[in-house]
């Protein structure tokens, strides 16, 4: 098994696409780069700790490769808006990627590369780190599944992403 740190605007969002990836074990939901041990969400959420919402995704790379990671990563959300994500406005919703060796620099910066490729605007994804990772609290962990189908800004978000997902990579998605 194998893992990947992606930061793209909300992780309620990012955690739902992610679980939907055939390989994908776990998603866990955190907060990575910024300058508080231990930060809360309240403190994420404030812009002032430097973190932003990430997701650390667990996967066997023989059934998904982090290649492909990165290319559903790029397609799943909007690697053009600085520091947002839609209405989630700020540091904390920046798109970056925290990879965790050299090889996976190596894939990140080929991917953005790709994704610069496919799209009109400027990809302003960055790549991050080393940094520390830590888990959000419980509630947010497995969002989608519970609390978020009664969220209307999950409704609105979530879907949609899904839907991108279904469509753009259906060889990679869980029946």
């Amino acid at each position: 098994m194998a893992q990947a740190i992606f930061a793209g605007g909300c992780f309620w969002c990012t955690e739902a696409v992610f679980r939907d990836v055939i390989g994908v074990s776990e998603v866990e939901s955190g907060y990575i780069g910024g300058s508080v041990p231990n930060p809360t969400y309240k403190q994420v959420c404030s812009g002032t700790s430097g973190h932003a919402e990430a997701i650390r995704v667990t996967y066997d790379p023989d059934a998904v490769s982090y290649a492909e990671l990165v290319d559903i990563f790029m397609a799943t959300h909007d690697p053009t808006q600085l520091n947002r994500q839609g209405n989630d406005v700020g540091t904390q919703y920046r798109s970056a990627i925290f990879p965790l060796n050299a090889e996976q620099r190596a894939e990140a910066e080929a991917g953005i590369a790709r994704a610069q490729t496919e799209r009109d605007g400027k990809v302003v994804t960055t790549i991050e780190g080393p940094a520390e990772w830590y888990p959000a609290e419980d509630y947010h962990q497995e969002y989608w599944e519970g609390e978020g189908q009664r969220n209307p800004y999950c409704l609105a978000t979530i879907p949609p992403k899904l839907q991108k997902l279904r469509k753009s990579f259906a060889e990679k998605v869980k029946v």
